[in-house]
């Protein structure tokens, strides 16, 4: 019943996902009134919304455009899922602006696949990406899986490796360009600084517990059947799933980096797992199993919802 609903793509699945994503943004923001609501607040907060729920447009585009899932529309539940699992990853502006620029660098990464505008390609990427750090610093790590990608396309021109770093510089000397016009300082617009804490203790709570447990068994035990699967795939979509991979790696490591431990980074992990987690959904052959497996990824949101 349920794996049916969103076994094909419908415009009736965005409907579902658009109110899941506005119970998680608005239970994460009762605690944020505590005075007088403003027209300005109002007007913040459906922007920061619209983000939200853009990145999760955004990651069905790239989910269908680049073949990775089967026409479905698992990856985008999954996604709202996880924002309702853990409320607070939309409580972070920054996190949530920095994530949507990883995603559109991400998007240009996996359009490697083609092999046309790569010198284009490579530099959005960067670009991208560049700006993703400007918002949140740890998310320059994505930088990384551009490197990955020039070298799971043996690629070896030597432009082509330059152009990425060409697409971080770029973003630099515009932001300190802008930040002498706007304040007369050469690094004022520069907010993001290169923190670390390993401090857990913020997460010593049921509900971060319970979502953080459910996030990790079921993206591990995913992981080992998506792995698995890359070597079954066609040679020309290899790369791509391996770069979901990969971004799934560095998000966890973004989330052990994070200076402030609040949920939010956990955002950096949602779209990775998203379609790793729907990549196995498609290969389950038992039907019951597949049904506890959604049900059970459905329930528990709601359950520390409620709790």
């Amino acid at each position: 019943m349920i794996t049916s609903i969103f076994s094909k793509s419908r415009p009736i699945n965005f409907i579902i996902v658009f109110f899941i994503v506005l119970i998680a943004f608005i239970t994460a923001r009762i605690e944020l009134i505590k005075g007088t609501i403003t027209m300005v607040f109002v007007f913040k907060q459906l922007v920061l919304f619209g983000v939200c729920y853009a990145s999760i447009l955004l990651l069905n585009f790239i989910v269908s455009k680049n073949n990775l899932s089967n026409k479905n529309n698992y990856e985008i539940l999954l996604f709202s899922l996880f924002l309702l699992a853990i409320t607070s990853s939309t409580s972070h502006v920054n996190v949530i602006f920095s994530n949507f620029f990883v995603m559109l660098g991400l998007r240009r990464i996996i359009s490697l696949r083609s092999q046309i505008n790569v010198k284009k390609k490579l530099f959005d990427a960067a670009f991208w990406i560049a700006i993703a750090a400007l918002f949140y610093f740890w998310a320059i790590l994505f930088f990384v899986i551009i490197l990955i990608s020039l070298l799971l396309y043996s690629e070896t021109k030597i432009n082509h490796w330059i152009i990425p770093f060409t697409g971080v510089i770029t973003v630099f000397l515009i932001t300190i360009g802008a930040s002498i016009i706007l304040n007369d300082n050469f690094f004022e617009l520069f907010k993001s600084f290169p923190e670390v804490s390993y401090d857990l203790s913020s997460y010593n709570s049921t509900q971060y517990l319970v979502a953080i447990t459910l996030l990790l068994s079921f993206g591990i035990w995913s992981s080992l059947f998506y792995i698995k699967s890359i070597k079954q795939k066609k040679k020309a979509f290899r790369a791509s799933f391996n770069t979901i991979l990969f971004a799934g790696v560095i998000a966890l490591v973004i989330i052990i980096l994070a200076p402030k431990k609040d949920g939010s980074e956990f955002l950096f992990a949602f779209a990775p797992l998203s379609i790793i987690i729907t990549n196995y959904i498609e290969i389950i052959e038992e039907k019951w199993f597949k049904e506890v497996f959604l049900s059970v990824l459905i329930l528990v949101p709601f359950i520390l919802l409620f709790l």
